[in-house]
């Protein structure tokens, strides 16, 4: 019964969607990628925001329901069929009656299982289409035949472009870059370590410095057009992660004619988005990088990374729980986390079953025993770390959705009354779960 409703709920606002569009016609940024999506939507949105009329997917509505809601205009009414009818009757009001509307909507597109994103395109038609990064192990393989499938999944939004719309590509991952070949329209590719037509370059932490420690404080970088050199500096977060993040940002705004400067003060200002390499103030002295959205081979490796080229005063301590919905690539996938880790930090603290593995790999590799502590769940690792931090460590927590790691980050945050307003997954809908 529960899913007759939801398909019939799902049927009715993609309907009013599709006339609002029509009616409307704003300009639509579709944004898509196995890895960096809702923080690039965020970007994208910061960078238009002061110069158009402009609405982005809240927290990651990108699902067959989540799309048309952020259409409308209208929040989840989960298992509210009052909350329903009101989007509903509020669906009807836009379709009826003129009323004021976004010139833009950037609009965040997953690929759960396969079909999602070819059902989309079948009646979004984006101006613009970025694709921020798939990998050779994308997230949510587990629903998928293969990672080849999930890159035809992608590559269906890349063919609902319109005929004189854009695709703009990161030219780092190879298989992202191949999703140009799907397409006549425009393409512009933004990168790191290939030579794209918007690229950054010098890329470094900066710090804080107080009594005895030394802290980051933000991510800095060049940029290059094909006219201009901007610098770019960005607070609350760290890593080349986030950099390509700003970039997807960048290269929409340039795409729309803004200026580099406007968009270096836009993206200048963005407040990051939760659970992606956000610091975080720690108790005893500590900087926590809170990477507890989600999970991902590509991005743990990112944040790993991140972790061992960060300056630090005390240790590199890795918090790791499970990488879900990875299938039959699941464990070799967190063996080589395990491996990566080993390079990367101090002390390792698993959680969850898969990332048992990652702890016997890291130990095999040259990890003692004395620097590794398996955890039973978030509640366990939250009190070991808790135990443990002292002034000048740096805490990565990174783990899929289902792991709860935000859990830990509130354990031992410095001010964990401001939780609500730092971390994911603060709601009551999740808090009951």
């Amino acid at each position: 019964m529960k899913d007759l409703f939801k398909r019939i709920i799902v049927a009715i606002l993609e309907i009013e969607a599709r006339l609002i569009l029509r009616k409307y016609k704003p300009r639509i940024i579709a944004v898509t990628g196995s890895v960096g999506k809702t923080s690039a939507k965020d970007a994208i949105y910061a960078v238009l925001a002061d110069s158009e009329h402009v609405r982005k997917s809240e927290k990651s509505f990108n699902s067959e329901i989540g799309i048309p809601l952020t259409i409308l205009g209208r929040p989840n009414a989960w298992n509210s069929v009052v909350g329903w009818v009101k989007n509903i009757v509020s669906g009807i009001d836009l379709i009826l009656f003129r009323q004021p509307y976004p010139k833009v909507l950037v609009l965040e597109i997953g690929a759960d299982r396969p079909g999602d994103i070819e059902k989309t395109g079948k009646w979004l038609s984006p101006d613009i289409v970025v694709v921020t990064w798939i990998g050779e192990l994308p997230v949510h393989v587990e629903f998928f035949d293969s990672p080849e499938a999930i890159f035809r999944e992608k590559a269906f939004l890349v063919k609902a472009l319109k005929p004189n719309g854009v695709l703009i590509l990161n030219g780092d991952d190879e298989r992202t870059s191949a999703l140009s070949e799907m397409t006549e329209a425009s393409v512009v590719t933004y990168g790191i370590d290939n030579d794209t037509h918007i690229r950054a370059s010098l890329i470094h932490a900066f710090y804080k410095r107080g009594k005895r420690v030394k802290t980051p404080a933000g991510v800095q970088c060049k940029v290059k057009t094909e006219n201009t050199i901007s610098q770019l500096r960005i607070t609350g977060t760290i890593g080349r992660g986030y950099v390509y993040t700003a970039l997807a940002g960048f290269t929409v705004g340039i795409v729309r004619g803004l200026s580099s400067e406007h968009i270096t003060d836009a993206l200048g200002s963005l407040t990051t988005t939760r659970g992606r390499m956000r610091l975080v103030e720690g108790m005893n002295g500590t900087t926590i990088i809170d990477d507890t959205y989600n999970s991902s081979p590509v991005a743990v490796s990112e944040a790993l990374n991140t972790l061992k080229t960060t300056e630090v005063s005390g240790r590199r301590i890795a918090v790791i729980g499970d990488m879900m919905e990875l299938g039959a690539y699941s464990v070799e996938a967190h063996k080589a986390v395990g491996r990566l880790a080993v390079k990367s930090c101090d002390v390792l603290v698993t959680v969850g079953l898969r990332a048992q593995t990652i702890a016997r790999i890291a130990n095999e590799a040259g990890m003692s025993e004395a620097s590794i502590y398996v955890a039973d769940d978030e509640a366990d690792a939250g009190e070991f770390i808790e135990s443990t931090i002292d002034k000048g460590d740096l805490v990565l927590i990174k783990g899929s959705q289902s792991v709860r790691l935000e859990k830990v980050v509130k354990k031992i945050m410095l001010h964990p009354e401001d939780a609500p307003d730092l971390l994911v997954r603060q709601d009551d809908a999740w808090k009951v779960r």
